[in-house]
């Protein structure tokens, strides 16, 4: 994958990780209920897990008798431990995680980052007991294409600019459902959702924490200038401002055979 933009050695980023937790998990867990394969007694992984708050809600959730795996490059925001919660390092993209296991494969906001997400895709299907299925969860930039006012959406054109030259592909949500078939797996079915913000909220400090991490980077890649990110970063600290953020894709597919 290349050079992950948000290493957690920034200083910014475990507090980074928290706020998408609060932000993401509430959402990704509904999808998780929604497909009734986690039992007492399951296998689960979760790659890219990050500070791993959704694989420590498996590991609860798996207990008795079941094992939750937490797989990332970096374990080192983990803070979280439970007897049946077990840690992983390493890249999904080198191969699959005990082939032909899990009950339930998972990854939020991973792909996106990925230098060859087929091959990661490739990795996380062999991941995959017969009859286990696959939930991805990735991002969709449409509706920050229409934002409003005129400058904000000119720092969005930037910042997908900038993701361009990074290799981060934002709009790799809208690609889940056909990725998902090539493999095989069927079932499939998949829907997408955006919040809607003000300046000051939960997603506007997510954005501005983010943002401030970036910045130097956003700034230096020429795609974006001094002024539009200090507009939006103002934007975001206005409570009469409101705008939508990414639409957030969740797609899932099982296994075949069982």
């Amino acid at each position: 994958m290349p050079q992950y933009v948000l290493g957690h050695y920034l200083k910014g980023e475990g507090k980074r990780l928290a706020l998408m937790s609060e932000l993401l998990d509430p959402m990704h867990r509904r999808y998780i209920d929604a497909l009734n394969i986690v039992k007492p007694g399951a296998r689960t992984l979760e790659v890219g897990c990050g500070n791993a708050s959704i694989s420590a809600w498996l590991a609860e959730r798996v207990s008795p008798g079941g094992t939750a795996v937490a797989f990332d490059l970096d374990l080192s925001l983990i803070e979280v431990r439970a007897p049946n919660l077990e840690l992983r390092q390493g890249d999904i993209v080198a191969g699959p995680v005990a082939p032909g296991t899990f009950d339930l494969v998972t990854a939020r906001a991973v792909l996106h980052h990925v230098a060859d997400a087929e091959v990661a895709i490739t990795n996380l299907v062999a991941s995959l007991r017969t009859g286990g299925v696959l939930l991805l969860i990735e991002p969709d930039f449409l509706p920050v294409s229409i934002a409003e006012p005129p400058e904000v959406r000119a720092f969005w054109d930037g910042w997908l600019a900038w993701s361009r030259e990074r290799g981060i592909d934002y709009h790799i949500g809208r690609t889940l459902a056909p990725r998902l078939a090539a493999p095989g797996l069927t079932q499939i079915s998949g829907t997408a959702e955006t919040a809607i913000y003000n300046g000051g909220s939960t997603w506007a400090n997510y954005w501005t924490l983010t943002i401030n991490e970036l910045r130097d980077d956003l700034i230096g890649s020429g795609k974006l200038n001094v002024a539009l990110v200090d507009t939006f970063l103002n934007h975001c600290a206005d409570s009469n401002w409101w705008t939508q953020t990414i639409a957030f894709t969740a797609v899932s597919g099982r296994s075949p055979g069982a």
